[in-house]
């Protein structure tokens, strides 16, 4: 009898939609207190996960969700570096698509 496979679920902090890891976007505050995008979802530090949907980063990151969830407080610098991410992130997407 085949065993189904344990997929690692997780939510949005700004939407709360559940969903398989993998399709979020980890934001980590590391141990020496910087907040960044963790591409490989392992990097050591506090997490949080916003899905691909471009109101969820701008009400996570303008709106306090994801500094409530990391427990920082985001300088304007962290912030338009986590929406250039994002930014940069959606127009990869775009064009792999097309």
């Amino acid at each position: 009898m085949a065993r189904t496979r344990h997929i690692p679920e997780r939510k949005c902090v700004a939407c709360g939609l559940r969903a398989p890891k993998r399709e979020f976007t980890r934001i980590v505050r590391t141990p020496e207190g910087s907040v960044h995008a963790d591409a490989t979802g392992k990097s050591s530090g506090r997490g949080a996960y916003l899905c691909h949907s471009p109101g969820c980063w701008e009400n996570a990151i303008r709106k306090g969700g994801l500094q409530r969830n990391l427990r920082v407080t985001l300088t304007p610098q962290d912030q338009q570096a986590l929406l250039n991410y994002f930014a940069d992130r959606m127009a990869q997407a775009t064009s792999a698509e097309g």
